[in-house]
């Protein structure tokens, strides 16, 4: 049972280029400041024989990429939950870090029983990270994960992108896209956001795939695992599809005998799954040592009160009292709750006045971006937004 969409590490920003520069300066050679790299399952010895190597290679991005393509389950292995590890060192033998993924739920086949919100686990939620690809048919080799390069999106054979997955309102257009809570069903109206680039898909709605025909009558939870189709909202049957390497839209054809299908092709039909990424900072410290610590994460957070008492509550993972909560490029007054992985950060929302002395006068409105900032100025961006709304 392999990974679908297979791990994968980049190696990218100033931090590990200075790391290189560190090493080459002690006449090491080239050979010497090279990231190399091991990734395995949680349960496995120490042997690097039962992990597998990764090879990194340099981007045009200047970006390293390494990817464990051949990693995979065994049928033998009854467990439910495990971990990734992943190991990386320079090729002279010094170690950079060890580093654990979040639990992974093993999922070995698609559930074929009709999706439900009592069963929760297999359901994706609005906000949820996902990655798409796809197999024409059905054969391995000729998997493609839809990706961005180049600020445009590509059918990949190796690399894959991670999405958000956004429930909107129905009625949204492109340059209003208001967003919403809870599970994505089928028939929903969605966006595709790449966590990376932060490029954008229009508006799309969501359909099921069965047996190559886009179902126009079933509004299910979307689940892990499932065929599905994206139409572009307000075309006439035109879907996301990919053409080797690009990506195109694609109409599909009406089926005269039963108006709540449409047929597609095998490019237009894309497997969904839920999918994580994480961010290590490498910082340099006193003589060459780097401290590696994980970037914090937000998470959709909760607003209560209104008007001069509002207070969000920030959630997310890693955040440490030396962390601000800014709004745009006004800072919040931000209290610190708990040390754990897990932490949330209280904060009073800025006045709205502080982005437009007039605004009290306007009646759309305001939406800024939210950010984590440390002491020392670093500066942490998210997808996260938050908006001002007239009373």
């Amino acid at each position: 049972r392999f990974f679908c969409p297979p791990p994968c590490v980049y190696l990218s920003g100033p931090g590990w280029k200075l790391k290189q520069e560190q090493i080459k300066a002690r006449d090491l050679g080239e050979a010497g400041f090279r990231v190399c790299g091991y990734m395995g399952l949680d349960s496995m010895g120490s042997s690097l024989m039962e992990t597998q190597k990764l090879s990194f290679e340099e981007q045009p991005d200047a970006k390293g990429f390494g990817c464990a393509k051949a990693l995979y389950i065994s049928d033998a292995d009854k467990r439910k939950h495990f971990r990734l590890v992943l190991k990386l060192f320079f090729s002279n033998g010094q170690e950079i870090g060890t580093f654990h993924s979040k639990l992974i739920k093993v999922i070995s086949k698609p559930s074929q029983k009709k999706q439900s919100l009592k069963n929760t686990d297999l359901c994706i939620s609005s906000g949820s990270k996902v990655s798409l690809f796809n197999r024409l048919r059905s054969q391995t080799v000729s998997t493609r994960y839809l990706s961005v390069e180049g600020g445009a999106f590509i059918a990949s054979a190796r690399q894959w992108a991670a999405f958000t997955l956004h429930l909107a309102d129905e009625c949204c257009t492109r340059s209003e896209f208001p967003l919403r809570e809870g599970y994505i069903r089928y028939g929903s109206v969605v966006q595709l956001v790449c966590t990376a680039t932060g490029i954008t898909l229009p508006p799309l709605i969501i359909r099921k795939v069965t047996k190559q025909y886009a179902m126009l009558d079933v509004d299910e939870p979307v689940s892990q695992l499932h065929k599905c189709a994206f139409q572009f909202q307000g075309s006439d049957r035109m879907y996301l599809c990919l053409s080797t390497e690009k990506v195109i839209q694609f109409q599909a054809s009406p089926c005269l005998k039963e108006a709540n299908r449409e047929l597609l092709n095998d490019g237009s039909c894309w497997t969904i799954t839920g999918t994580e990424t994480a961010d290590i900072l490498g910082e340099k410290e006193s003589g060459s040592c780097h401290h590696l610590t994980r970037c914090p994460v937000l998470c959709p957070s909760q607003l209560t009160g209104g008007g001069d008492v509002a207070m969000l509550e920030v959630q997310g993972e890693y955040f440490h009292a030396h962390l601000k909560v800014w709004f745009g490029d006004v800072e919040a007054e931000t209290m610190y709750r708990s040390p754990k992985s897990l932490v949330c950060v209280g904060c009073v929302a800025p006045d709205v006045a502080a982005f437009g002395s007039d605004w009290r006068w306007l009646r759309y409105p305001i939406t800024v971006p939210l950010l984590l900032i440390r002491d020392d100025g670093l500066i942490y961006s998210s997808s996260f937004t938050f908006t001002y709304t007239p009373e």
